[in-house]
């Protein structure tokens, strides 16, 4: 590093924009790594210049009210009534505009000593790009100029908000009615990047919340640190130089705190809104602002680039009981369905919006905002591998109430038959078995027909719900098959299948926990049948958000399966695939990577059959 005085200048001139103490030191460790003397000069420098700016505004009452615009003076047109908020480099009144309109407006106007060159690009910056937009959830840019002295200013629409998770919580909105504000918020910033214009700080203290008439409108603010992708936004330069973080730590994108050459685009705000959605979602971030300005800037730049995520519905499973309670609360809903609501598409949206890879996220925010729309119409979300399972179930909850007899009958008559099948050619390869197999699965066909003509679909003059036709199976299957426990547990096996595909996990755990306990004491612990009825039961209890249950399941069951039917069997690596996701989702992610690896490898040398890999993401 030269130690020529103009590149001191500028790295104390960077330092003295960061707004904290600690922001400044981690900064300074990083711009004057293994030049120590240069550390500590500039150290100094600093203390010295806050201490004097200290002095000067604690004792010169002149000098402040040339630092602080005086209220009730004029700035322009503009007469100052209140400050109302104030940045690394500007501060912003309420004041009011007396013509050629009158009305309340914010001004914001650079800090008296901080109209440095680099600031003052910046300030013209985020004017011009107010200006180049029209959007009722942009705040809107009404007049520009500058003072006597020289010092650049903008008036703005006047926000009276709050920042939008402080309103969602303090309101008690439910999880739909967050997703819809969300929802514009994200059309707010696709009408920004369509103008050309990456915001790179969107957090909530620059997305508030005013109630217009009764109903709340997100507007977002504050394009300080905007880039333009089309056109310049100033005649003036703006250098990001080396070591300055451009956004908030807790909301950057990877390729921002990877500060490289890598250019930034519109992906990184949808990555933002991916931890805005996030917060939303479970009162947290996804990594913790604090400890991610504790952890020093490598530390922090490291976590946000390779670090992982949990899910959102695992990070609500997680949080302690007391949490859990207040995060539910603020949302109008338990616990339980808290999690539930969550788990599934949510978790998928956010994840895709978050993904490290940033090809990998959603293109545009209304592809974001679509995903979310398709998710409150129970349709099926882009984000997801759509199954042929997860379809029904979407397609079952679009039409609880009104789905057709024979529709039900049928897609669930095709559920069973095609699990029950597989479960029995499963169990054995021999010809003589598959063929027992192939007879079994149309007994069950059979009996499964014969339970869903029952006379009269309709009770109370409404039309069964899917749910409804299950539960009835279950009671039929107990009843029924009492004298041929093997073929009861076959179809509570069958049915815990189908419960879990519809997302109703109390059902699924009764019934494949009856089947478990079944081959338990007919065949043993030590029998292939039982260890797959085991790892049945614990993807049950892992969907419910049970992941310490799930967890002494899945490491009993990947013990027996090993000893059974040996390492390198397709029933083991399932078994290891399974244990591995739920090691992710309670963070021992050594454990997980360590047994994925095995997974891989065995999987490569394995001639028995492909076993699939699942996604953390």
């Amino acid at each position: 590093m030269s130690n020529h005085s103009t590149q001191e200048e500028q790295i104390f001139e960077e330092a003295l924009e960061k707004p904290s103490e600690a922001e400044r030191s981690a900064f300074l460790d990083e711009a004057c790594r293994n030049h120590p003397e240069l550390r500590a000069r500039l150290a100094l420098l600093l203390e010295g210049h806050f201490r004097a700016e200290k002095f000067l505004n604690d004792r010169s009452d002149s000098l402040r009210a040339s630092a602080d615009e005086a209220i009730g003076s004029f700035i322009g047109r503009y007469k100052l009534l209140e400050k109302i908020g104030e940045g690394g480099f500007g501060a912003v009144y309420a004041a009011e505009q007396k013509e050629p309109v009158k009305r309340r407006v914010a001004l914001k106007i650079i800090k008296l000593g901080m109209d440095t060159k680099q600031v003052v690009a910046r300030f013209e910056a985020e004017r011009q790009a107010l200006a180049l937009m029209d959007h009722p959830n942009i705040a809107k840019v009404h007049d520009g100029g500058a003072t006597e002295t020289g010092r650049p200013y903008f008036v703005m629409e006047l926000v009276r908000g709050v920042p939008i998770t402080n309103y969602c919580d303090e309101n008690k909105l439910s999880v739909r009615e967050r997703l819809a504000l969300f929802m514009r918020v994200c059309q707010a910033v696709q009408h920004a990047h369509q103008k050309g214009i990456i915001h790179r700080d969107l957090k909530p203290s620059n997305i508030l919340v005013t109630v217009n008439d009764g109903v709340a409108v997100p507007k977002v603010i504050d394009f300080g640190v905007a880039k333009a992708t089309q056109q310049e936004l100033t005649e003036k330069t703006i250098l990001t130089q080396f070591h300055h973080f451009i956004g908030t730590p807790a909301y950057m994108s990877p390729e921002q705190a990877e500060m490289t050459s890598l250019d930034i685009d519109t992906r990184s705000d949808i990555y933002s809104l991916g931890v805005l959605l996030y917060e939303l979602l479970t009162g947290r971030t996804p990594f913790d602002a604090k400890e991610l300005l504790e952890a020093g800037l490598d530390a922090m730049r490291r976590i946000i680039r390779e670090k992982e995520p949990v899910r959102p519905s695992t990070r609500v499973g997680t949080l302690g009981a007391d949490e859990l309670t207040t995060a539910a609360k603020r949302r109008h809903i338990d616990p339980p369905r808290l999690i539930k609501s969550l788990r599934g598409d949510l978790d998928w949206i956010v994840m895709k919006a978050l993904d490290k890879d940033r090809t990998r996220r959603y293109e545009t925010a209304n592809a974001l905002a679509l995903d979310i729309r398709r998710h409150l119409a129970d349709e099926p979300v882009s984000a997801s591998a759509p199954s042929a399972s997860y379809r029904f179930s979407k397609f079952a909850q679009r039409n609880k109430t009104a789905l057709g007899v024979a529709a039900t009958m049928a897609a669930i008559l095709v559920i069973a038959t095609v699990a029950s099948t597989w479960q029995a050619i499963r169990a054995t390869r021999e010809r003589d078995a598959k063929e027992q197999a192939r007879q079994e699965a149309e007994a069950i066909s059979t009996f499964l027909t014969k339970l869903f003509r029952s006379p009269d679909p309709k009770r109370d003059g409404r039309t069964n719900t899917v749910a409804e036709y299950l539960n009835r199976a279950a009671r039929k299957i107990e009843s029924e098959l009492a004298s041929q426990p093997a073929r009861r547990a076959h179809l509570q096996t069958v049915l815990g299948a189908t419960y879990d595909a519809l997302g109703l996990d109390r059902e699924a755990f009764l019934v494949l926990s009856n089947a478990l306990n079944y081959y338990l004491a007919t065949l043993g612990r030590e029998h292939p049948t039982t260890i797959q009825a085991m790892h049945n039961l614990a993807i049950s209890v892992h969907a419910s958000g049970q992941l310490d249950k799930a967890l002494q399941l899945q490491e009993e069951e990947l013990a027996l399966s090993r000893k059974v039917n040996g390492p390198k069997h397709s029933s083991t690596l399932d078994a290891m695939n399974g244990l591995a996701l739920s090691y992710h989702d309670v963070g021992r992610r050594n454990e997980a990577l360590q047994l994925q690896e095995e997974v891989l490898a065995s999987a490569a040398k394995s001639t028995a059959r492909s076993t699939p890999i699942h996604s953390w993401r």
